[in-house]
């Protein structure tokens, strides 16, 4: 299969198909709740989702920005990717269709085509394998604008330069945020030594599936007992109420400068379109 195909499809696939862990989740924060009104509020959000797929229409009509996380064969040109990635998007808009979503800062121009400067945002990276991974997110802007950067130690917080004071800011975020960015929310946590690794990581994060466990054990225990407490805020789907405000909490750490403690947390709404594709070998597969 053509390259850029494969991307218009992997966008396209993104825009209308959640990932099977995500609509697991919310079936199971819906068989979860008591309440009527979060109740309502999930049912709405899983007939969405099958809808959507079925009839291949985009989940939400924002259909984000276009984050590539590229894993490229050995034998891969940077600047022909891009190039690729550039046309993909761009057909994309113009087939799926995505919702042009690339604004120029300064003349408030829509370019209508979904690419601009700086989009669709690519991370590369090169291995010495013959196929390609391509981890996608569509990021609404939404749970986007609700993302937050701390510098520890807060002393408005408490929040000292460990552990418990990335507990701390975490759950501030989140009562920050309430039901701005369209919880239930995937929360991914980045902690470095610099704010740009610190946002980066925590992007990161949000590639992880729901049930992706840290093997460190202090770590695992650290994103349960986040991701418990932030359920117990009651922010609820929406922002209105109920059981389930995160589906999960991914934290990764990076070694830090002695003199700098950053921690990043991006959010992921409900509709979480995250997808792996992996290209090459003759071969496209999806996960």
């Amino acid at each position: 299969m053509d390259l850029i195909q494969a991307i218009v499809d992997l966008l396209g696939k993104a825009a209308t198909d959640l990932p099977t862990d995500i609509e697991a989740a919310l079936v199971g924060a819906l068989e979860a709740e008591s309440e009527p009104m979060p109740t309502s509020i999930l049912e709405s959000f899983i007939e969405n989702i099958r809808i959507a797929r079925r009839e291949r229409r985009a989940i939400c009509q924002d259909t984000g920005v276009p984050i590539f996380f590229v894993t490229a064969a050995h034998n891969t040109s940077y600047e022909g990717l891009m190039d690729v990635l550039r046309e993909g998007v761009r057909r994309a808009t113009l087939e799926v269709p995505l919702r042009p979503n690339a604004v120029d800062v300064l003349t408030g121009a829509n370019t209508g085509e979904g690419v601009g400067s700086g989009i669709p945002v690519v991370y590369f990276s090169q291995w010495q394998e013959d196929y390609s991974i391509f981890d996608l997110l569509l990021k609404g802007g939404g749970s986007e604008n609700v993302g937050a950067t701390y510098q520890l130690p807060r002393a408005d917080l408490a929040a000292q330069r460990d552990t418990d004071g990335i507990r701390r800011v975490v759950l501030d975020a989140v009562n920050n945020a309430q039901g701005l960015g369209c919880p239930p929310y995937v929360i991914g946590v980045g902690v470095a030594g610099t704010k740009d690794d610190a946002c980066l990581l925590a992007k990161r994060q949000l590639l992880r599936k729901l049930d992706d466990k840290q093997p460190q054990a202090g770590l695992a225990a650290l994103e349960e007992r986040i991701h418990r407490e932030i359920n117990s805020l009651s922010i609820g789907p929406a922002g209105l109420s109920g059981s389930t405000t995160a589906l999960s909490v991914k934290i990764g750490l990076h070694a830090r400068h002695p003199a700098t403690f950053f921690v990043d947390v991006a959010f992921g709404c409900w509709a979480h379109r995250r997808w792996r594709m992996r290209f090459g070998r003759g071969k496209v597969s999806y996960e």
